[in-house]
């Protein structure tokens, strides 16, 4: 896969004075005439029904969500979005592999937000195949509806042959306004979490654990200021699949012995959901748009801006739930597979809301230790984790290296943050139980990270110069989320040179689950696959736990590096990944 435009010859690269990092320049416009693909977007202000009740929206191409966007490995396309809104916007294009300018972020790599009325040019070669999608990379307007679907078609034949295939866009749809719901989270802790433990709850433990234990896991809790039921941040969602409400019921149509294919996106601001569809096992052939090795599975936990793919055969003439739970059980996302229209089979039972344990938070048998950060005030910047397992730790510290033509993730202040247990330390990442099993029912199987396989073995990979710490940071009480107890705009950013090949440690040092995304590049993910590591763009760092990634820094520019949990993101937990060119190319 090469690049449209060549980084030396193309993209002229300056330092911007008072800017952190490398500046891409887009040359100038050029003529249109010679793309395979030009399409005409406007973002605007709408209202949408879901479920029978209207709620205000923004809509990219006058629907939630947007036009699926369906393109041809090797194509240049060209996308010009027009403003109609009465603030800035910009279109995020995640997980393409394209020049930084045309990323979409406002902010870096000299990219700038349209401004109300303007109409902004995107043009890229398309440098990859598989599932990927596109939102607003401003003002949380991803929230409001600011999201679409993304198929690139493979240059060559693909292996697996299916007769039909689908989108399944997954999301998380609020009556309020995103500006909203980020000022209650501000301004009081826990304001959305309903689902909080009661004295009938407390009696509970003290039955089955003892009034010592019971008291003594309280005021643990309460030293953090953490809920071990606030997983999600947000509650009062309607989750959608491809615009619908559950009520709405959207159907896939399938003959009996077809073999079809699932391309499941999970384009939600706050929502992790669990994916099953009871009766009817699912084989993941692709993560985040890359092909791996098929996995049979009976469900899948997608983190926010993940995605898979899964291929289905169902021999009856009979409806299948598509079902997704989101962590905190406030509610699901369903879609139907039918022979017909009209058809529904039975919602499954709902499963028990997700508790958090002084286990999964690497506190048992004192595994962990409150360093000097003030954890009284929910600060996690002082928690060492020991014994706590991951499905992405590191396995094989040697093995993988960058996707061949295209850009690879790279790393974080090497100096900032303290250290943790080695991932040599942590619980084992194959073992079969954990934190991607929770509430999975007994005898069904649900994907974990270490089960993900590249379908391109890579035997002499180099190993990395360099580690690289990340600690996922953050405090509740005043909800500011950060990397390395810094929020964005007050760090340093993470540099590297083009060419380093470089290991990051996501540490994540608080109780909920971070989907830790990367523009521009992907990770080569340590999942114990040995030379068969699976390439990412988001990976999901459980809470307490340690995830670690590979990647060589072969793109340049300044690439943001954040949580994909919308309002994290917009509170601080966000850096800037620099790469450095080798040698700066003349600006003439």
């Amino acid at each position: 896969m090469t690049s449209p435009l060549s980084r030396r010859d193309s993209l002229k690269l300056v330092a911007a004075a008072g800017m952190a990092g490398v500046v891409t320049v887009y040359p100038g416009r050029q003529s249109f005439a010679n793309a395979h693909r030009v399409q005409d977007l406007a973002v605007e202000a709408t209202r949408i029904t879901v479920d029978g009740t209207q709620t205000n929206a923004l809509t990219i191409g006058g629907t939630v969500p947007g036009p699926l966007l369906h393109w041809r490995e090797g194509e240049e396309v060209v996308i010009r979005v027009t403003n109609r809104l009465s603030e800035p916007t910009s279109i995020h294009w995640h997980g393409l592999l394209l020049a930084g300018v045309m990323d979409g972020a406002p902010g870096f790599n000299g990219y700038e937000a349209i401004q109300p009325g303007q109409t902004y040019t995107y043009r890229f070669q398309i440098r990859q195949a598989g599932t990927y999608w596109y939102h607003s990379h401003s003002a949380a307007q991803e929230q409001a509806g600011m999201y679409g679907a993304i198929v690139i078609e493979p240059a060559r034949p693909e292996p697996v042959r299916v007769t039909r295939d689908y989108v399944v866009l997954l999301s998380d749809h609020s009556p309020e306004a995103p500006n909203a719901i980020f000022r209650n989270l501000r301004n009081r802790e826990g304001y959305y979490n309903r689902g909080q433990r009661t004295f009938v709850d407390f009696m509970r433990d003290v039955r089955r654990n003892g009034w010592g234990a019971t008291m003594a896991d309280r005021k643990a809790w309460g030293e953090m200021r953490m809920d071990p039921t606030d997983l999600a941040d947000v509650t009062g969602y309607s989750f959608l699949v491809n615009g619908r409400g559950p009520q709405d019921n959207k159907t896939f149509l399938f003959t009996p012995g077809e073999r079809v294919r699932l391309r499941f996106i999970n384009a939600s601001a706050m929502s992790i959901y669990d994916v099953a569809i009871p009766d009817l096992r699912m084989t993941v052939i692709s993560a985040d748009g890359l092909p791996v090795m098929p996995v049979p599975v009976d469900e899948f936990r997608i983190g926010v801006g993940e995605t898979y793919d899964v291929v289905v055969n169902p021999t009856e003439a009979r409806a299948f739930t598509i079902m997704s739970e989101p962590l905190d059980r406030s509610g699901y996302a369903r879609a139907t597979l039918a022979p017909r229209e009209g058809m529904e089979a039975p919602i499954p039972p709902r499963r028990p809301r997700t508790v958090l344990t002084m286990a999964d938070m690497g506190m048992a048998h004192g595994g962990m230790a409150m360093g000097g950060s003030g954890m009284a005030g929910m600060d996690h910047s002082g928690m060492a984790m020991g014994g706590v397992g991951t499905g992405p730790a590191a396995a094989n510290p040697h093995a993988g290296h960058a996707m061949p033509g295209a850009p690879a993730p790279a790393a974080a202040d090497p100096h900032a943050g303290h250290a943790m247990p080695s991932t040599s330390a942590m619980a084992d990442p194959n073992n079969p139980l954990g934190w991607e099993q929770a509430g999975t029912p007994a005898g069904k199987r649900a994907l974990r990270y270490a089960d993900l396989r590249s379908t391109r073995a890579r035997p002499n990979a180099p190993q990395p110069s360099r580690d690289i710490i990340l600690r996922l940071t953050g405090q509740m009480g005043r909800y500011s989320w950060s990397l390395n107890d810094r929020r964005f705009g007050m760090e340093e950013g993470i540099r590297v040179r083009e060419g380093d090949r470089v290991r990051i440690r996501f540490m994540n040092e608080t109780m909920m689950a971070h989907p830790m995304h990367l523009h521009g590049m992907f990770m080569e993910m340590e999942n114990g696959a040995g030379d068969r590591l699976p390439y990412k763009h988001v990976v999901l760092v459980r809470p307490g736990a340690e995830a670690s990634v590979l990647l060589t820094a072969d793109e340049v520019g300044d690439w943001p590096l954040h949580c994909h949990l919308l309002y994290h993101m917009e509170a601080g937990m966000m850096t800037r990944f620099i790469v450095e060119p080798a040698r700066v190319a003349s600006a003439g």
